[in-house]
């Protein structure tokens, strides 16, 4: 059996959306629409398999992945309530920095509510998680930490090197720069960083943003805020957890502009507030201003409302398929030909019409 032995870091609202798709879409002839790829090199996405888990909220930690993914704080869309159980219990991580401080200020229901560490020690830690990713025989590891965990996202990033495991890191954490030589010498593949929902504020804004530059109307201005009430947006009311999040965005549209970049200070991406009652449904407001012919001024402004996580969770499906595939081909570091396509901050940028080709022809197999 073609099966892809995957753990996941963080079982929150993408990790429930994740799963949940894994068995929505479990019959391997199924026409359902929704997937980027249907059949990845050979693989489906019935053929991912959840072997290891690790979070450190009490409500999730002990519980099969199968219940865990439906306990609070997560507040996802429940598009598949029927799973299996799947002998993976969620196992106690490390909190270094994953927790932001303000979190114990909000209600229980909507916040994290972490265990102490169990482990004396990061060593301690180490050992004890390198360990179940072995005891799994865990192919890929992905990375779906809360913004702004630099150090536990580069912890985890250890722990996938010395189990010999593939990495997909949806965080917003540059680990493709910072540790994509390593994977190289190691002979394993990373991919990422950031994940780039299938139609989200991010893919929206570069494709609007090359259209207007490729029409001769270089944009002059623009703004993409964003609200949502899942935890992620909780966690970023911290605004310290944010540099390399609006780093990764801004990256990303400024990538498309080609021979006319946006003029400095006159692009701001980034989240505005959290809004409880909004969930895990994000709400972008979008304005690019730019000059027609003769200078006239022209403005567009956009609204998109999207569940946030079940938009991410389809470009994960294909990652951890291109992971795997990378595994069989014994390619190494960050793999250039899927990160560019699925997430905002591969280690070089492609605009969105090449990527796309670049990951067909990866999913093929074509040189």
């Amino acid at each position: 059996m073609n099966e892809i032995r995957t753990a996941i870091i963080g079982v929150g609202n993408c990790a429930s959306s994740l799963v949940q798709g894994r068995y929505y879409y479990a019959d391997p002839a199924c026409e359902i629409p929704g997937l980027i790829t249907r059949e990845f090199a050979g693989y489906r996405v019935c053929d991912i398999q959840f072997v290891a888990a690790f979070d450190v909220d009490d409500r999730k930690v002990g519980r099969d992945l199968s219940e865990a993914i439906f306990a609070p704080p997560n507040c996802t869309t429940v598009f598949q309530r029927q799973i299996p159980r799947l002998d993976c219990p969620v196992q106690m991580g490390y909190v270094l920095d994953s927790i932001a401080p303000h979190n114990a200020r909000y209600p229980e229901s909507a916040r994290f509510r972490p265990l102490p560490n169990r482990y004396a020690s990061e060593n301690e830690a180490t050992s004890a998680i390198v360990g179940a990713l072995r005891a799994a025989r865990a192919q890929v590891v992905v990375n779906y930490l809360p913004v702004g965990s630099e150090e536990n996202s580069r912890f985890y990033a250890e722990c996938a090197l010395e189990a010999g495991c593939a990495l997909v890191n949806a965080a917003p954490v540059f680990l493709s720069r910072s540790h994509g030589g390593r994977f190289k010498e190691a002979g394993l593949p990373i991919l990422g960083d950031d994940i780039k929902s299938q139609v989200g504020a991010t893919i929206i804004h570069r494709v609007l943003t090359k259209l207007f530059e490729d029409r001769g109307q270089p944009v002059r201005c623009t703004y993409q805020i964003n609200v949502g009430g899942n935890t992620d947006f909780l966690n970023m009311l911290d605004r310290s957890r944010l540099e390399s999040k609006k780093a990764s965005k801004t990256e990303a549209v400024m990538s498309q502009t080609g021979e006319h970049p946006i003029p400095d200070g006159q692009l701001h991406i980034g989240p505005s507030d959290y809004v409880p009652w909004l969930r895990d449904n994000k709400v972008c407001f979008l304005r690019i201003e730019a000059e027609q012919f003769g200078g006239v001024p022209m403005s567009l402004e956009l609204r998109l409302s999207v569940e946030d996580s079940p938009n991410s969770a389809g470009v994960i499906a294909d990652a951890i398929r291109a992971a795997k595939t990378a595994l069989d081909r014994r390619l190494a570091g960050p793999i250039v030909e899927a990160s560019a396509y699925l997430f905002k901050s591969p280690v070089r940028q492609f605009d969105d019409s090449q990527a796309r080709e670049m990951l067909r022809r990866f999913a093929a197999g074509a040189e």
